[in-house]
């Protein structure tokens, strides 16, 4: 088969995490309501987390840009956490109470399919983690969710976010591959894009939940990448697993 010819070289399999990994929108969700329940609050939880969501990218364009120092993601995300409470007139919370919702992105839920497909795919591949989450938060995840990562590395590491080529080519430094060894898997095609334009595989994993509406959910646009699978199981069974 050609495409597996083609793919004879790779050796590590690195990942997307937030959507590609872990339903970051059903796990913020929940920890809101739970959140909301407890003290009596009436809010949006969904809403909530995707306001969280959207800060993401423009907090990151802030440290690219300089208007920030560099800073890993939990620190970020409070910034953005900050904001959107006074936004949703979420009042009253300790800084305890800030903090542990703030690390509800450690604790966020793999998809279905997440931790077997992994484990299958960890019998050919090395496997890592190539997130703009930063290391605690990504080790703190693994542990919770049983991923079975060989390896954490995470955009803190480099001191560049994606989809900045030193994040890519840095994590094929780290274990000793050539980009074209390496393939990134994700579930969103900037990444994939960024990814492919410095010599990496790629491969597309299908999450039409990640945003809560699959409905809306439409096929990738680009026709080059190595693999389009629908989530981590089809990804295994493409590659031969």
């Amino acid at each position: 088969m050609q495409m597996t010819k083609a793919l004879d070289a790779v050796r590590v399999l690195t990942f997307d995490v937030f959507g590609t990994v872990v339903d970051w929108r059903g796990s913020i969700t929940r920890e809101m309501q739970t959140l909301a329940a407890d003290r009596g609050f009436d809010i949006d939880a969904a809403a909530f987390a995707d306001a969280w969501r959207a800060g993401y990218k423009p907090a990151m364009g802030r440290v690219r840009n300089g208007e920030l120092p560099w800073m890993n993601i939990d620190r970020l995300h409070r910034i953005i956490l900050d904001d959107i409470l006074q936004r949703f007139e979420v009042n009253g919370l300790s800084e305890t109470e800030t903090a542990q919702l703030n690390r509800a992105w450690h604790r966020l839920d793999p998809w279905p399919d997440s931790v077997a497909g992994l484990q299958r795919l960890k019998t050919r591949y090395t496997l890592a983690t190539l997130s703009n989450g930063n290391v605690a938060l990504l080790t703190n995840m693994a542990k919770r969710a049983g991923l079975p990562w060989d390896c954490v590395l995470s955009a803190e590491l480099f001191h560049h976010y994606k989809p900045d080529p030193e994040a890519y080519l840095g994590a094929a430094a780290m274990l000793d591959v050539q980009p074209e060894e390496t393939m990134l898997v994700a579930a969103h095609e900037d990444d994939l894009a960024a990814a492919r334009a410095v010599g990496l595989r790629t491969a597309f994993v299908r999450r039409p939940e990640e945003f809560g509406k699959p409905e809306t959910y439409s096929l990738p646009l680009h026709s080059d990448y190595d693999v389009v699978a629908n989530d981590f199981i089809d990804l295994a069974r493409q590659l031969g697993i």
